[in-house]
């Protein structure tokens, strides 16, 4: 039996880097696995992952993709995790969000294969592309973004489902949890959050704004799923799921979690309306998720959001 070819896109990235530590830590792999960086080797992952392939890629451009179908070949499944994600950056610079949001070259690479409906296409999205006006959003209302990040990214789902026959679009809410094998430059959002508490100053949070966060491990969980039920099905996919965690909370909320779990005192929260501040971008107020569906779907109960901040917490203490 030949191995399944995957090939992670955004393999530095903090997901990337995450989804390669799962096909890592899979006894016995029936996965030939490969990844995409933008600028630099990253030798950390390199070490980490010494049977991995990385290849060097534009995907504005798609310029390194021939040499991924020279030396790797036709993947079995793409996992795309490359974006433009810092709304401010977006908003900044439109034609980079679209360009690098919208897997346009990825997805002209992957039809120049004779076989190209033989691919899983996994596509990382995001909660943005809700408006925000209400709670708990299901897969099939309408996406209505409020800022360019968000705008990209439907363009990006509708690309993908015009384009491509087999898919699976994963709208993810924010994604925390431990630091990666190589640290990436962003900082984490419970890390930071013990790191400002911890110094024993003042801090606002938004009361106002309300997201469902996702602990990584579990998107790591649900890509694997994902992967194991297109092989051992060979069904035609085309899925759209609200990836995030159980629990709806503000960054207040959150940042109380934290506060409860080290120790930290929480008269250094303070509470501020999301509108009091000018962060440059339209931010939608309440993209909180149903994700009915994907339990359903692939029979997973993702980690309640306190487990996970204990969990994240846990791994920072030890390392």
């Amino acid at each position: 039996m030949s191995k399944k070819k995957v090939l992670v896109v955004g393999g530095t990235g903090y997901l990337g880097q995450h989804v390669l530590q799962g096909f890592a830590e899979i006894r016995g792999t029936p996965y030939d696995v490969a990844f995409t960086y933008n600028s630099f080797p990253p030798q950390p992952l390199l070490d980490a992952f010494p049977d991995s392939l990385a290849f060097q890629v534009d995907l504005k451009t798609g310029l390194g993709f021939h040499s991924i179908s020279q030396q790797f070949g036709q993947p079995d499944v793409v996992v795309n995790c490359a974006a433009l994600s810092v709304p401010r950056a977006c908003e900044k610079d439109p034609d980079a969000a679209t360009s690098i949001n919208v897997p346009t070259s990825l997805v002209n690479w992957l039809s120049s294969f004779t076989q190209d409906d033989n691919t899983l296409l996994i596509h990382l999205s995001t909660d943005q592309v809700y408006e925000g006006v209400k709670s708990f959003y299901k897969e099939e209302d309408e996406a209505v973004p409020v800022n360019v990040y968000g705008k990209s990214k439907v363009a990006a789902e509708r690309f993908i489902s015009e384009k491509w026959a087999n898919f699976a679009i994963l709208r993810s809410s924010i994604i925390f949890g431990p630091q990666t094998v190589s640290p990436v430059p962003k900082s984490l959002p419970i890390q930071w959050i013990d790191g400002v508490l911890s110094k024993g100053d003042k801090v606002e949070f938004f009361y106002d704004e309300y997201r469902c966060p996702v602990y990584v491990k579990d998107v790591v969980t649900i890509i694997l799923t994902l992967i194991d039920k297109w092989f051992s099905e060979g069904k035609k996919t085309q899925l759209l799921l609200n990836v995030g965690g159980p629990d709806r909370v503000s960054r207040v909320q959150m940042a109380e979690a934290v506060a409860q779990i080290r120790g930290h005192d929480s008269s250094l929260i303070k509470p501020i309306s999301a509108s009091s501040v000018d962060r440059g971008v339209m931010s939608p107020a309440d993209i909180s998720m149903d994700i009915t569906k994907l339990v359903q779907t692939l029979n997973i109960s993702p980690t309640p959001f306190k487990d996970g901040v204990k969990l994240t917490l846990a791994v920072e203490t030890c390392s």
